[in-house]
């Protein structure tokens, strides 16, 4: 193949295969116009070319163990078996969850040879779709944090100015979906971590409600698994293949899949949109975000929708309170163990130390308060809804920035009194729980992107990405816009 369609690249300088959105590409491949094997050392090539540049993928597999696999994908094809959708497909796994053979380093010297036994249920799925596990996609140590840096792969840098933060914690999966490296990926979110990286590195990421992809257990955890790509439909795939109740998901919901492999077109004509923005001046915010992300209101009317000022106050610092004591009872109570152990302790990151001690010092009055704040915010959402069918937020408070900072210690003139308060505008929707699309808005005057989170009511993801999609043909950023080492 010399080149993708439209993107406007000398079939010298980039391969079109790599170009292709994930639908198309395994439209191809399921047609036998492309072998996996040429996809595969289309892919690997690219990655070894443009990997170094940006740190995003991590782990790999050995290059002839992943083609021999290849091989055998294009030997089903030749016997008329076809595993689904991802056939063929190379994938990197977020480098917090585990897929079997490979290290789940969570980006700590504690794990960094700690090689998973078994996949996670959504990898699991990911593979039986067709999908070849080529690595695993960088992460902040522990996951704590929107910058992806660790002491055992390095930082992650941004596409499109490498001396920038690519975000995170899926930084790595944001970065080489960015950068073509791979077609889909998979990412998990506590406080923006699938929204933020897809902002900064101008790709699509969804949020999904709890339960949408099933974890064990009885608690609806703030943290979710979810997926990204370079387009909705992509998105709304990769969802398609991730989803799905488990017996052993008491929480997990019951409805087909499928779903989300339907057709994406629908009317909107009429749709009320709320933007809430900084909440009224309440979240300090980098000069330049919120007039990028109005800029959407535009494309948002084209396709018949209206956006509008959200009046309503809002308890949004009430609800920042209890996002830390939710934070604190999770993050802390997994990681207790590790901070218990003296040896261990000292390997921790300043972040995940702050996270247990505020958990040591919570008490069953905190715990009870946490659960109440969380159905107080969620029915002040709900109220939302009442008047208005999505809701409208910047993805991050600040451009990216300097790679070489841990972290913004200030926005304007307001100080930062915890290492992720420079992240709040993405607190409040892992809060309620809603289903949160990153849509891409463009890029600054320096070339830095961001996003808006579009956020549909509670397990009404599929409405979402019809609207997320309806945007996207309005705007197609992903497209119009690639990463400066790539044009």
């Amino acid at each position: 193949m010399s080149v993708a369609p439209g993107s406007g690249l000398p079939a010298s300088k980039i391969p079109g295969l790599v170009l292709l959105d994930a639908v198309e590409l395994s439209w191809l491949i399921s047609r036998r116009e492309v072998s996996c094997v040429e996809v595969m050392q289309t892919y690997l090539a690219h990655i070894d070319r443009f990997n170094p540049a940006v740190n995003a993928i991590v782990s790999r597999r050995d290059e002839a163990d992943v083609l021999a696999e290849a091989r055998q994908r294009d030997e089903e094809l030749a016997r008329g078996e076809h595993r689904g959708w991802m056939h063929g497909f190379p994938v990197a796994i977020k480098d917090l969850s585990d897929a079997a053979g490979l290290a789940t380093t969570k980006g700590s010297p504690v794990f960094a040879e700690s090689i998973a036994v078994d996949d996670e249920l959504h990898v699991r799925r990911m593979r039986e779709a067709g999908a070849i596990v080529i690595g695993k996609t960088n992460v902040p140590e522990f996951g704590l944090g929107s910058h992806t840096f660790n002491p055992v792969f390095g930082t992650t840098l941004n596409p499109y100015d490498t001396t920038r933060s690519a975000g995170g914690s899926s930084g790595g999966a944001a970065a080489a979906l960015a950068m073509r490296m791979l077609p889909v990926a998979d990412g998990s979110d506590f406080m923006g971590s699938l929204r933020n990286p897809a902002a900064w590195n101008n790709i699509v990421s969804l949020r999904p409600s709890f339960g949408r992809i099933p974890t064990e257990g009885f608690l609806s955890s703030p943290s979710v698994v979810g997926p990204m790509g370079r387009t909705v439909r992509d998105v709304a795939m990769l969802l398609s293949t991730m989803a799905g109740p488990d017996e052993r998901a008491p929480l997990s919901i019951e409805q087909d899949p499928e779903l989300f492999a339907g057709p994406l077109d629908r009317d909107f004509d009429g749709a009320r949109i709320g933007w809430v923005g900084d909440f009224d001046g309440h979240l300090p915010t980098e000069p330049g975000v919120l007039d990028l992300c109005a800029e959407s209101f535009a494309a948002f009317g084209e396709i018949g929708c209206s956006v509008e000022p959200v009046v309503k106050r809002l308890p949004v610092e009430q609800a920042w309170e209890t996002f830390l004591l939710w934070r604190s009872w999770t993050v802390g109570r997994n990681h207790a163990e590790l901070y218990d152990d003296p040896a261990k302790r000292a390997l921790l990151k300043p972040e995940l130390i702050f996270e247990v001690e505020n958990y040591h010092r919570l008490q069953a009055s905190d715990i009870s308060r946490a659960l109440t704040g969380r159905e107080q915010w969620y029915a002040a959402v709900s109220d939302l809804f009442d008047e208005y069918d999505f809701l409208l937020a910047p993805s991050a408070q600040v451009f990216p920035f300097d790679a070489e900072q841990r972290w913004p210690q200030e926005i304007g003139d307001r100080s930062m009194d915890t290492y992720h308060r420079w992240m709040e505008v993405v607190a409040p929707w892992t809060l309620s729980g809603h289903p949160v699309a990153n849509l891409p808005v463009g890029c600054n005057a320096e070339g830095l992107p961001m996003g808006v989170q579009l956020i549909g009511r509670n397990h009404s993801e599929w409405p979402l990405l019809q609207l997320a999609h309806s945007y996207e043909r309005a705007t197609d950023w992903t497209h119009r816009v690639l990463p400066p080492l790539l044009r």
